[in-house]
């Protein structure tokens, strides 16, 4: 299961770069899927899509931009997951020790 996410935020992250590197981080720079090469019936893109990191420049135009303040926040939101369950995952282990300890 981890080895499919790492999979999968791998794909997005090559988007993500790829958007960056042609200059598409507003909609007057938006690109056509095409120019990057992008698989849009791929999870990356998808989920990308989905969270409202990858937006159309327009409707029905076909150009998308990276929205960089989406993408931020998106990324605060996942270290903010991350740490919580690794804080639980410490807690669970203290508690683990501390009972062992008390038997």
């Amino acid at each position: 299961m981890g080895a499919a996410a790492a999979i999968v935020l791998a794909k997005e992250r090559h988007l993500i770069e790829d958007f960056v590197r042609a200059g598409a981080t507003n909609p007057d720079r938006a690109v056509t899927p095409e120019q990057l090469g992008a698989d849009t019936a791929g999870i990356g893109w998808r989920r990308l899509r989905d969270h409202a990191i990858v937006r159309e420049a327009g409707t029905g135009s076909g150009r998308y931009y990276l929205d960089v303040e989406v993408r931020d926040a998106v990324h605060r939101t996942r270290l903010r997951i991350l740490l919580v369950l690794i804080a639980i995952l410490v807690a669970l282990i203290v508690s683990g020790v501390i009972a062992s300890v008390a038997r």
